[in-house]
């Protein structure tokens, strides 16, 4: 892209502050810049316009999960059927790993923290030897695990894996990809600049994953390994189960779209989303959005009636994703502080919101979806969040769960 076709494209959204110091730029910086104007799209920023009307809510209601009795009444039947897909390269995984390890008091990406104790052991290692014992048990069959990154830690997330020889799993079936990014706004919907030649941006929400993934070439590699389905998990969760055989067959065998591990809360008021269902499909209603009658609510055993809680491990239909993703997500916009530059052109990051950012959320992806098999897991064996370095969901807190399950660190 020239700069005559950059500046067409920005007052097309009336942007053409973006070139403001474009001729104050060194030539890479020029390059920089026109290239990000070339690959954002700018008519998210239309989405300001809904934002004036009320947000308006579905009805909810819930929607209930196959609990560990049942699944373990007929562990053989879908073990069997999932075994089956994965030795036929039918399931791929795909690992959201976009993150900074900033709360943890680290530079790096977050899956290159370290919590080992008397040894090394990465978040990036643990994942991969969880996932390296389905390949064991599907006699070697490799599963094609797909690795998102962002902006900031791609380069870095990669020379670490490459480094670290993927720890054991094959190369050939390793592939990465960087999460699309979307533009920052003030409140009047004009592009923020984070320096002279580059657009505040910020990644485009967990929704966004597979848009990304299909924008980044990897739709069709997965489609000539034989993919059919994506088991989108977290970077930060150390003992999930990925493409696990049993969630596999359990979901295809249901004939939902959309599989999503859960965990019983541990309180009526528990900080995690819960599985729905928003005006008759499947959705995700966040705790904030939980009412007293919601949480005091009883199904017919006489349990809550809105009891379990994603943990961002979800098995996607991927022809139904592809419909989803043609008719694009709802957009979510949010007030943040945003780091920017004044209009004197100086760097500064602001205490309080100074305006938006735009994301598409998972929910949302399932809510299109359609259908969705709620598939209950016990939270100790399956549940090791690290969001904070102390305390709750955290560095310790997963030690200590690692430890519970015979893990040496």
């Amino acid at each position: 892209m020239n700069y005559n076709e950059a500046l067409t494209k920005l007052k097309e959204y009336g942007q053409e502050h973006v070139l403001k110091y474009f001729d104050e730029l060194s030539e890479g910086e020029k390059a920089e810049l026109l290239n990000q104007i070339d690959e954002t799209d700018f008519s998210i920023l239309t989405a300001l316009e809904a934002k004036k009307a009320p947000a308006k809510k579905g009805k909810y209601e819930p929607l209930a999960a196959m609990e560990l009795s049942e699944i373990e009444a007929n562990k053989d039947k879908f073990y069997a059927k999932g075994i089956e897909a994965i030795k036929a390269c039918k399931v791929g995984a795909v690992l959201l790993a976009g993150g900074m390890g900033t709360r943890l008091g680290s530079d790096d990406p977050k899956g290159m923290y370290n919590i080992g104790l008397t040894k090394d052991v990465f978040i990036f290692q643990r994942l991969i030897e969880n996932l390296m014992d389905v390949v064991k048990a599907a006699d070697g069959a490799w599963i094609p695990l797909f690795v998102m990154t962002s902006e900031k830690n791609n380069d870095a997330t990669i020379k670490f894996l490459t480094e670290k020889n993927f720890f054991g799993y094959n190369k050939d079936y390793v592939s990465f990809f960087k999460q699309d990014m979307a533009p920052a706004s003030d409140y009047e919907g004009k592009i923020y600049m984070e320096s002279k030649s580059r657009m505040a941006t910020s990644p485009n929400g967990n929704g966004g994953w597979f848009s990304s993934f299909v924008r980044a070439g990897l739709l069709k590699k997965a489609e000539e390994f034989g993919v059919e389905w994506l088991n989108t998990f977290a970077v930060d969760n150390v003992l999930q189960r990925i493409a696990d055989p049993t969630f596999v067959g359990a979901t295809l065998l249901s004939g939902c779209a959309v599989g999503a591990k859960v965990v019983k809360k541990a309180a009526r008021d528990e900080k995690v989303g819960v599985v729905c269902l928003e005006d008759g499909h499947p959705s995700i209603v966040e705790y904030y959005e939980l009412t007293d009658e919601m949480m005091d609510a009883k199904n017919e055993k006489g349990d809550p009636a809105y009891n379990f809680g994603v943990i961002l491990n979800y098995l996607f239909d991927i022809k139904k994703s592809v419909a989803v993703m043609e008719k694009k997500l709802p957009l979510h916009i949010v007030e943040k502080k945003i780091p920017c530059l004044d209009a004197e052109g100086n760097f500064f990051k602001p205490e309080t919101p100074n305006g938006y950012k735009f994301e598409s959320l998972i929910l949302d992806h399932i809510y299109e979806m359609g259908s969705c098999l709620p598939y209950e897991v016990v939270r100790e064996k399956e549940f090791a969040p690290i969001k904070n370095k102390t305390g709750v969901d955290s560095v310790e807190s997963a030690r200590e769960l690692c430890k519970k399950n015979g893990i040496v660190l």
